[in-house]
């Protein structure tokens, strides 16, 4: 039975504090499309799947704008294995932060199209104009917000509340909202596993009992029925209203 945690409600009041100097007024809007507008003179690049845009350790002399398609960005640790940190999709940015090398490599899922601008030309924009320093100090918020709710899935949340918080996130950015919508998820099991520390084995078998409760069906490779959003939020261990109606408890023990 799913039951209200206060954990629930001390994450989300720890967001609202994450943004309340960045609140997405209508200046800071137009301002995020100005940002993009940077990379509209630069050429747009195609990068087959499987191929890196730019590596752990490179000196960060670009960043890159995903136009379309999915990028991962991981990193490797000391024993060999692949961790990955976040996927990236239209849009968003890569390599915004303020290091000097790039902290990732970033590698298409897909076929991927990219634009790309010299850091020193982004850096002298965004000095130039309050607007665009203002949108890049969101977009660094932004960042810091999706990493501490990565550290949060990672170290307190079972196998469960991982893959279901991974596939709600990804529906949520597709506006999948409809009962029985088809989501697609162009990365692999594997991918999954490396982003949310889990073995391929765990991420199917969670999976499996999943859609055997009725809340996501698996139909290939690459797409899952959500039957239950509702359930699939409240399982995630993010929501705050649970229903025992609406959801059973999927046990993986």
């Amino acid at each position: 039975m799913c039951r209200p945690t206060t954990r629930n409600t001390t994450m989300l009041m720890q967001k609202n504090q994450v943004f309340q100097h960045a609140e997405m007024t209508e200046e800071t809007i137009h301002a995020g499309q100005s940002l993009s507008a940077l990379f509209l003179t630069s050429a747009t690049e195609l990068v087959p799947a499987g191929r890196a845009v730019c590596w752990e350790g490179d000196e960060a002399k670009h960043l890159f704008q995903l136009v379309e398609g999915v990028i991962r960005l991981y990193r490797i640790v000391g024993d060999g294995r692949r961790v990955i940190t976040a996927f990236q999709f239209a849009g968003d940015l890569i390599g915004a932060s303020l290091q000097g090398d790039f902290l990732f490599t970033a590698e298409a899922v897909t076929e991927c199209k990219i634009r790309r601008v010299s850091r020193k030309s982004f850096d002298d924009e965004v000095a130039r104009s309050d607007a665009l320093h203002t949108a890049y100090i969101f977009l660094l918020c932004r960042e810091t917000a999706a990493a501490q709710e990565q550290m949060v899935l990672l170290s307190k949340k079972n196998a469960e509340e991982r893959l279901c918080s991974f596939i709600a996130k990804l529906a949520s950015r597709r506006n999948l909202q409809a009962r029985q919508s088809v989501l697609r998820v162009p990365m692999s099991r594997q991918d999954i596993a490396d982003h949310l520390g889990l073995t391929i084995e765990t991420v199917s078998r969670t999976l499996t009992k999943l859609a055997s409760r009725n809340v996501v069906i698996p139909e290939g490779r690459h797409d899952l029925r959500i039957v239950n959003l509702a359930c699939l939020t409240q399982l995630s261990g993010d929501a705050d209203d649970f229903s025992e109606e609406s959801c059973h408890r999927v046990s993986l023990h």
